[in-house]
């Protein structure tokens, strides 16, 4: 919410307090509505203005250390876990809130809405915007709070952190990877809805933050165009959506901060820093594709080298083909033990998965090498 996140002690709080979180949240998002015009909700411009309206004031507040001090010594996937089912609890009960303003009367002036209308929202449409704009900020949010607590470093004012939070936020990747997924996480009886909640049109247009406003937008249209539903489909709705979101912000940054984990140990474990990084690059390149984790490992292994070593390698970073004989003659250059480069080598093909034959190939030639120094 706009104030820290509550403390895993509070989160089996009662009804009424819960209650009354939701409707505070509600009442100053009536306030930021207000301040939007109806060209703002068409061109899914008030999404841009909401991101840093959720965001700004509450990254200054919410970073690591705040949850360290609240929960020191709690796993990440604890505190996380809990933190999911309590959004996905807030969602269900402003849904319930909002349910009033979820009619076909609603999406269609919704749709009337144009370029030349004037700055005053209509009531109706405000009153529905509240729970999208809610909706919109809680998984924003819960999202960042779980990229926090698995320490994955996320700066807000950067465009491209900023992109790959809302992204994952949101599940916009692909959107028919989001309906396959979410129709195994949510009960039989909501999965058509869902689908229809996540279809394949609403990414169909550009990256910008208007899109995914419109996207948004869009979204619960498909909500509140179905008649004689009311209650029930929005509590269900922003109940399972906001857990699938939740899921797979967890999903996201659990395993970035596995990759993370990773690149530390070897960064640690290493005597030999710059070889390490060469190795690393050949077993990567040795499938030719490189694949979204080995990318990731790289990226956090030459940042952990050049802050733990201060090693910084300008003829790799200048790369283009590896040339395997340049590794061997390096390895075959390099006096004592060198144990942990071969380790490293393994770590780095097992990143994505299973070890495949040309990664098995350059590891064996690399242990007969070692062996032989």
């Amino acid at each position: 919410m706009t104030q820290a996140p509550p403390d895993v002690a509070d989160i089996d709080g009662d009804d009424e307090a819960d209650r009354k979180v939701v409707e505070q949240e509600q009442a100053e998002l009536k306030a930021f509505i207000k301040g939007l015009s109806t060209d703002d909700i068409k061109s899914g411009n008030w999404f841009t203005k909401l991101a840093a309206h959720a965001m700004n004031s509450y990254t200054e507040k919410v970073d690591w250390q705040y949850f360290q001090e609240r929960y020191e010594g709690v796993p990440p996937d604890a505190i996380v876990d809990q933190r999911i089912k309590m959004a996905a609890r807030y969602a269900a009960l402003e849904g319930g809130l909002s349910a009033g303003a979820y009619t076909a009367t609603v999406a269609a002036t919704i749709g009337s809405l144009g370029g030349a209308s004037p700055a005053t929202v209509p009531a109706a449409v405000a009153t529905m915007m509240v729970d999208v704009a809610f909706i919109s900020q809680l998984q924003l949010r819960l999202a960042y709070d779980i990229s926090v607590l698995y320490r994955v470093p996320l700066d807000v004012n950067d465009p491209e952190d900023l992109w790959t939070l809302i992204r994952v936020a949101f599940t916009i990747k692909s959107g028919e990877a989001a309906n396959k997924t979410v129709v195994k996480a949510v009960p039989a009886l909501v999965r058509p809805l869902v689908k229809r909640f996540y279809s394949n049109s609403a990414l169909a247009a550009g990256k910008a933050l208007p899109v995914v406003g419109k996207h948004l937008l869009q979204r619960n249209v498909i909500k509140i165009g179905i008649p004689l539903v009311g209650v029930p489909l929005a509590v269900l709705l922003n109940r399972y959506t906001t857990l699938f979101a939740g899921r797979h912000a967890q999903a996201v940054f659990r395993n970035e901060a596995r990759v993370i984990e990773l690149a530390e140990g070897m960064s640690e474990r290493s005597r030999h820093p710059k070889l390490m990084l060469w190795v690393a690059w050949l077993v990567i390149r040795a499938n030719r594709k490189i694949a979204d984790d080995e990318a990731l490992l790289m990226r956090h292994l030459v940042r952990l080298v050049r802050e733990r070593h201060q090693v910084v390698d300008e003829q790799l970073a200048r790369l283009v083909d590896i040339d395997p004989a340049e590794v061997w003659r390096r390895i075959d250059a390099e006096p004592g033990d060198l144990s942990d480069v071969l380790d490293a080598a393994d770590w780095v093909a097992a990143v994505d998965g299973d070890i495949n034959a040309r990664e098995k190939a350059i590891i064996s030639e690399l242990r007969d090498r070692c062996c032989r120094v």
